[in-house]
This record gives structure tokens, sequence and C-alpha cells, in this order.
């Protein structure tokens, strides 16, 4: 019984751990959005997609608008978002985004976690053009015809649609547009009355790396160690 509650115990803090990454997360983002667009969700259409993803994972009202109000505070002011490049081990190309109120604290880190996980932190250009930046949009398929879905958003610059997984391992619809027309599917979206589960910017790898299971480990384990990092956002790799 003792074993059985460890295992509970321990599974249970790993998705506090995550729900508290992602708060932590949209959090960031809502303050950038704030910085750049103002307060209010019915003006600034990048504060309402970070409401939309936070209302995703779950993260509770009153969070959201402590987020909102504290972005609006000078403690703020500085959070800047930096991309760094590298390459993991065996050739995996990584793009690490983060947003963050020291740099030189960030860029240390990042450093360090590449140079643990035998891999190596490149310079800016370096492994970026091995990916293209895309807006992603997850959707519950319920209600809707993709199909007749596919026709209508190609003026608002509809490039790829297909099944995918969404948070909870449920099956979603992803539709992809180019990061420039970001807005447009956006505002298309909202004038078909179409709320999205999730609606981020990604950087989708034009190329992927086929490693065998040992050689993905090593990626992975560099990737779980990025990603726990407190002023990373995400990170995007392009294995297979």
């Amino acid at each position: 019984m003792g074993r059985i509650f460890e295992v509970r115990k321990s599974t249970m803090f790993a998705r506090w751990d995550k729900m508290a990454k992602q708060f932590s997360r949209i959090g960031k983002e809502i303050a950038i959005a704030v910085k750049a667009g103002g307060p209010d969700p019915a003006t600034n259409p990048a504060l309402r997609r970070c409401m939309q993803n936070a209302k995703s994972v779950n993260m509770p009202k009153d969070r959201v608008e402590a987020a909102i109000k504290r972005a609006q505070g000078k403690e703020m002011e500085n959070i800047e978002e930096i991309l760094y490049e590298g390459y993991a081990p065996h050739g995996v190309a990584v793009l690490v985004e983060t947003a963050t109120d020291n740099h030189v604290r960030t860029v240390a880190n990042v450093k360090s976690h590449f140079n643990k996980g035998n891999g190596a932190l490149g310079n800016s250009g370096s492994v970026s053009f091995q990916f293209k930046k895309m807006g992603s949009f997850k959707m519950k398929p319920e209600g809707l015809n993709p199909e007749e879905l596919e026709l209508e958003l190609i003026d608002a610059g509809l490039e790829e649609m297909g099944e995918g997984t969404g948070e909870n391992g449920e099956e979603v619809l992803v539709i992809r547009c180019g990061f420039s027309d970001f807005g447009h599917m956006q505002k298309a979206l909202e004038e078909r009355n179409i709320v999205p589960i999730s609606a981020e910017l990604e950087w989708i790898p034009t190329t992927l790396v086929e490693l065998n299971e040992e050689q993905s480990q090593d990626v992975l384990k560099l990737v779980d160690k990025l990603e726990q990092d407190e002023d990373v956002q995400k990170v995007f790799y392009n294995l297979k």
C-alpha cells in the first residue's frame, strides 16, 4: 500500500509541477501581450489568445486577472523574449524560446543545460533555418466540417490541416498558417464563432532527424532540462 501511495504521490507532484510551469509560461505571455497591446482583450488579439490558452490548461480566472494586473506594474516592464539556438546530441537541432528579465542569467543557464546534456549552444541563425515559424490552432473536431472549413480558411492563410493530439491526449483538429497570417487566421476563426482550444506560434521543423531509442532519450533528457528552466517558455526540436 505504501509503495502504491508513493507512486501516486510522485505522479501528483509531477502533474502539479507541469501545471505550475504552464501557469508561469502563460503569465509571462500575458505580460508581453499587455506590454505590447494594452490590458483590454477586446482590442488586444494577442491577449485574447493568451486568455484562451490559459483556459485550455485550466488556469483559474482570478490568476489570469492577476497576471494582467501585474503586467501593468513596473516589475514586468523589463521582460523580453529571446530565442536561443543550438544542437542536442546526435545532431538534433533545438530552438529555445525564453522570456526573461535578466538575459545574462538566462543565457548562462541555457548554455549550461546544453553543455551538461552533451549538446552545444550556437549563434543566432545557426539552427533556425531548419524550422518554419507558423501559427498553430487546435480545435475540438465536434461540429466542424474539415473539408468546408479548409476551403473557407484558405483566404486567411491556411497552409496545413490535419488531426493532432491535445494537452490531455484528446483528438483535436490542427490548422497551421504562416507567421504573418496568424492575426488573419485568428480573426477568421472568431468571425465563425470557432473558439480554439489553443492558439500558438510554433517553430515547425522542415527536416527531421531519425534516431534509435537510446539516442532519442539522450535528446529528450536535454529537452526536459531546458523545459524545466524558469526562463524557458517553449522548446522545439527536429527529432522524428
